[in-house]
Formats: structure tokens, C-alpha cells, sequence
């Protein structure tokens, strides 16, 4: 478990200078709920700052989830250490393939806490100048494990360690991976993603329906 506390920058384009991307792992019970619409600086985690209201925070994006064996990866790939919260995530799991999580599934986290998995992480600029990665932004997206942004079903408390079990799988192929690809190198594949239906982020459901309602599906899509 990670949150991360309002900080002023030189590296955010927000108007107060301020981000809350530099997240350290906290001990203890923690409150993990619904933080209602995007916009109103609430994220779903107690105690972790939301400072970009255009692009964090809300229902829908109430809580971002790293896997560790992809920190692992990046650690091997640039040669230094990346502690649990380095990408600015709340949550960084062990066994578990987040980029391949289904849109729509759902994870049980403790006794009571239930999380549905919505869309990919998009890099920006203020994620590049935290990493100090020069061409961060375009090394991530290649490789195409972004993470996963999750909405909050069931409300409660988790602590570092808890269980985190998949209790709800949909029977459509729409990864967090395939989405993050469809959203950003292979657009070709947005009419794949609205098979994840209503369980997509709707800023993403939006633009995979825009995108069709342009192009067109694919022959027998």
C-alpha cells in the first residue's frame, strides 16, 4: 500500500506546481472507497493526494495497481532500484499479472475490499520527470505494461500483505494491456476493446466508440 502527499514541483504543468505521483508504502489498515465523479480531487485511497484533476482521481480511476515483477523488469532494464510506489501506484501486488487483468475483473483485497479493473495507465509528462528518464513517456508505452486503474465495488480496509484474490473474470479477451495498446500504438484495435462494454473507463468506452462510429468495424468484428 502506497499513498503519496501533495508535493510542489518544477516538473507539473498543474497551476499550484503540485503532484502527489511520489508515493512511499505506509504500515497499517487503510480506507479504500469510492471517492465520487473525477474532477473533485478525490482519489479512492485515504490519505493519497490527487493534484490533476483532469486526469486522476474519480470513481472510475480510484485506485492504480503495479505489478512488482514489472518494477523488477524496469529495475534490470535502467540499472537502478525502483522501491514499491515508484510509478506513483497505490497498490503493488506480487503474483499477480495486472497488465493481463481483464477489463471488468474484479479482485477481493482482505476480508472486504472489492476492486474492478477499468483501463490502462497513460504516461505523461509529470510521470517522466518523477522516473528522470529521458524518452520515459515512449519507453513505457512500448513495452506496454501500463497497470491498471480500478474502480472501488465494495468499500473497506486493506493493509500491505492482504490476500488479493480474482473473484470475477469476463468472458470477453479486452486486457488492460490490449487497451492500453488500442488507446495508444495499434488504434486499429479500439473496436476490440468495446467488447469490455460498460466496464471500460467511459473516457476510453467513449473514444473506442467514436473511433467505430468514424472508421467503421473491421470485417466480422
Amino acid at each position: 500500500m502506497n499513498v503519496g502527499r501533495a508535493q510542489a514541483v518544477d516538473y507539473t504543468d498543474q497551476p499550484e506546481g503540485l503532484t502527489g505521483i511520489d508515493k512511499r508504502p505506509v504500515d497499517g489498515l487503510v480506507r479504500v472507497a469510492a471517492p465520487g465523479p473525477k474532477g473533485t480531487g478525490a482519489g479512492g485511497v485515504a490519505g493519497d493526494a490527487v493534484c490533476d484533476l483532469r486526469h486522476h482521481g474519480g470513481d472510475d480511476q480510484a485506485v492504480y495497481a503495479v505489478a512488482r515483477e514489472d518494477l523488477d523488469d524496469w529495475e534490470r532494464e535502467l540499472g537502478r532500484t525502483l522501491g514499491n510506489g515508484a510509478f506513483g501506484e497505490n497498490l503493488t501486488t506480487e503474483g499477480l499479472d495486472v497488465s493481463g487483468a481483464l477489463i471488468g475483473e474484479r479482485w477481493r483485497i482482505g476480508s472486504a475490499v472489492v476492486l474492478e479493473v477499468t483501463c490502462g495507465r497513460i504516461p505523461c509528462r509529470t510521470f517522466q520527470a518523477h522516473v528522470g528518464e529521458r524518452g520515459w513517456v515512449k519507453r513505457f508505452t512500448r513495452k506496454g505494461a501500463p497497470g491498471a486503474y480500478l474502480r472501488v465495488i465494495e468499500p473497506g480496509e486493506i493493509r500491505a500483505g492482504d490476500l488479493v484474490e480474482i473473484v470475477h473474470r469476463p468472458d470477453h479477451g479486452v486486457t488492460v494491456a490490449l487497451q492500453f495498446r488500442a488507446e495508444t500504438t495499434e488504434r486499429e484495435l479500439l473496436p476490440r476493446v468495446l467488447d469490455a462494454g460498460t466496464a471500460l473507463h467511459p473516457e476510453a468506452l467513449a473514444e473506442a466508440q467514436a473511433y467505430v462510429a468514424k472508421y467503421g468495424a473491421p470485417a466480422g468484428g
